[in-house]
């Protein structure tokens, strides 16, 4: 998973925006994100940034955006962090899944957070957007599995 794409320029002024209605406990595009925040791996300071969780069969995940993201590495380097939404603050473990326990994650990602669809097609990472096409990133897109602490 060494890949690294470059994100796009507008991803961190928006970020900051989705970080601060997230903080107010707004949505957008009828989803719930969270900040997530967790020490960078080499100042140990503190960085937060939205992401948008999802819950299959119960179990909440969430998957990296593009390959390289800094917050999976960061993730990596911890494994624990914490996420806020609004007043609502929660420490997880995160726990980063093998490319074949993620394909079922992978599939489903485009129905059960389909405003992630428009940023990994301008990203380059799949075409159409359909459950195939994400399934295959298993491998390339780190996949995490929030634990409770």
């Amino acid at each position: 998973m060494s890949e690294h794409i470059k994100p796009p320029w507008w991803l961190k002024p928006a970020n900051k925006v989705f970080i601060q209605m997230s903080r107010l406990g707004m949505s957008f595009g009828g989803e719930s994100p969270v900040v997530l925040t967790v020490p960078g791996r080499k100042s140990g300071t503190p960085r937060s940034t939205p992401v948008t969780p999802m819950t299959l069969d119960g179990t909440r995940y969430v998957v990296g955006g593009f390959p390289g993201a800094d917050w999976v590495q960061n993730v990596r380097a911890a494994g624990e962090v914490t996420l806020r939404r609004g007043r609502n603050t929660e420490r997880v473990r995160m726990v980063e899944l093998s490319g074949e326990d993620a394909k079922p994650v992978l599939r489903a990602f485009p129905t059960e957070v389909p405003t992630g669809v428009g940023f990994m097609k301008r990203s380059g990472l799949v075409k159409d957007g359909r459950p195939e096409e994400f399934e295959a990133l298993a491998g390339r897109c780190a996949v995490f599995r929030f634990d409770p602490i």
